[in-house]
């Protein structure tokens, strides 16, 4: 999405776990990356406390691109979710944990929700996060000859290119 003043790109919940995918918008063009996810207990372990890494994953994409980055999550329990990936018919009870946050081209957190539905407020400077992105040379200094390693699926073997969907 376009406004006045800069890009926003958007996308599937799942890709926050994938820094490749952060440093791919950015690149295109972003000046804010926007996270809605729906992320709450293990379905195959609800002792597992996911939310510290969902964070940091994304607080990292922030640092690492020195562009803000807004994180909504889900809150709420939702009974009997399907269990992706489970037996057939395999359900459980997942408690979403909420803690949408924002943070700046640091990976700082500067606002931050509860368990609760929440509305939040902050300031973002965009333009001093361009400013920063390029004064670091972070684009400038890449060395993308080097990086065929992440073409491959696990560090060998390279994946079959898959027809694009509109050519």
């Amino acid at each position: 999405m376009h406004t006045h003043t800069c890009v926003h790109l958007l996308w599937l919940p799942y890709l926050h776990r994938f820094p490749e995918v952060a440093r791919a918008m950015v690149l295109q063009g972003a000046d804010l990356l926007l996270y809605p996810t729906a992320i709450g207990s293990e379905p195959q372990d609800a002792t597992v406390d996911s939310q510290p890494h969902w964070r940091r994953c994304m607080q990292g994409h922030a640092a690492a691109n020195v562009c803000p980055v807004v994180a909504c999550n889900r809150v709420g329990r939702e009974e009997d979710a399907l269990v992706l990936g489970g037996a057939d018919g395999a359900t459980v009870a997942i408690t979403f944990y909420g803690g949408s946050f924002a943070c700046d081209g640091t990976g700082a957190i500067v606002a931050q929700a509860g368990a609760q539905v929440e509305t939040l407020m902050c300031r973002l400077d965009l333009a001093a996060a361009q400013r920063a992105r390029a004064g670091w040379g972070l684009f400038r200094d890449r060395r993308p000859e080097l990086y065929d390693t992440l073409l491959t699926l696990d560090g060998e073997t390279r994946r079959q290119q898959r027809p694009h969907p509109h050519a």
